[in-house]
């Protein structure tokens, strides 16, 4: 068989599997407002929403951000994240929060809170709004 016929097949395959992600699971159609940062209050702005199938986009305290989530929910794998090159007074608040999302593996969905942590604790809390 045509080397090209077998990629084809094998993208087709891959189009048509379900999507596993957060997307799926209630994380889709909203987007998602960050309220705790390692358990204390977040004041500066940080959202975060599921466009598409693996990826993820938002804005952080100072620069928007787009990422890839291929893990299946429950859990989460953010990897390299591009973001524009603003600087801002919250940098550090952005520089803690990139880490916090690089960190996380678990991702839990209850209503309008959604919550990524790590192996022994909660490391974001977001509330969504449609």
């Amino acid at each position: 068989m045509p080397s090209h016929l077998i990629l084809a097949l094998i993208l087709g395959l891959t189009i048509l599997q379900p999507d596993e992600t957060l997307r799926s699971y209630g994380g889709a159609a909203r987007e998602w407002h960050l309220v705790t940062l390692n358990g204390t209050a977040f004041d500066a702005p940080a959202t975060l929403s599921f466009p598409s199938r693996n990826r993820i986009t938002g804005q952080a305290p100072c620069n928007r951000y787009n990422s890839r989530n291929a893990a299946p929910y429950p859990w989460i794998a953010i990897e390299e994240i591009a973001a524009t090159r603003r600087a801002c007074p919250d940098m550090q608040a952005e520089t803690a929060y990139f880490a916090a999302l690089k960190s996380a593996n678990v991702a839990v969905i209850d209503g309008d809170t959604l919550t990524l942590s790590d192996e022994e604790q909660p490391l974001l809390v977001f509330k969504a709004r449609d």
